[in-house]
């Protein structure tokens, strides 16, 4: 669990590709502070395993379904990443709960600087769109965001200066790809309540249902 609070941008040292899958290095420098093996660290939003580190850099292991899921398949030498180890029990939660399960892709579709802030608007599809919800959360490449604008085709967020230095939102381009994790509590609320409206429909309205509802 992470809180989309990104704490350093690391750098792709090597991908070494597989069929589907990937291995890459990343360079750091926070993140491994404190880092075992094993230890979750959200890259671009995207919750990754630990499994080789040493002073400067860990690699991690990226199966299929994530290569397909997110933007790592696109990452090269050199590019940056957004970078945040997992929340500690008792850690102050200054962004939202994130999974580091990404639900989808956007495209970077527009930038546009309001005084101190930069719009970035994000094109996406009516699966993910539809959980996003004005002024509630979202993740974009790991980084908790507020949704300031949302239509049935794009949603917009502002990016304060200090979001702009820390994160690498603002160094990527119109056409850019980024991870998208919606808000958990929409997701959980409407397989809550799709799975009640099937067992009623399958249920049907007898005697019995009269019954345990009240009405008789």
């Amino acid at each position: 669990m992470f809180t989309g609070i990104i704490e350093e941008i690391g750098t792709i040292n090597t991908i070494i590709m597989g069929i589907k899958s990937a291995k890459i290095q990343i360079n750091a420098s926070k993140v491994l502070e404190d880092v075992k093996l094993g230890d979750s660290i959200s890259t671009n939003g995207v919750c990754l395993t630990v499994t080789e580190f040493n002073n400067i850099s860990f690699i991690v292991d990226v199966m299929a379904e994530t290569m397909r899921r997110s933007n790592l398949g696109n990452l090269q030498k050199g590019d940056k990443v957004n970078l945040e180890r997992a929340l500690a029990v008792g850690d102050r939660l200054g962004g939202h709960l994130v999974s580091g399960h990404i639900d989808g892709i956007g495209t970077i579709k527009e930038f546009k600087r309001e005084d101190n802030a930069i719009w970035i608007s994000i094109e996406s599809s009516q699966e993910i769109l539809k959980y996003i919800v004005l002024k509630g959360s979202i993740a974009i490449d790991g980084v908790s965001l507020t949704v300031a604008y949302v239509d049935d085709k794009v949603f917009k967020v502002s990016i304060i200066p200090h979001t702009q230095d820390e994160t690498t939102l603002i160094k990527k381009n119109v056409g850019s790809k980024v991870n998208l994790e919606c808000d958990m509590i929409g997701k959980y609320i409407e397989k809550f309540l799709g799975n009640k409206e099937t067992s009623l429909y399958k249920k049907g309205i007898d005697e019995n249902f009269l019954k345990e509802n009240g009405f008789l």
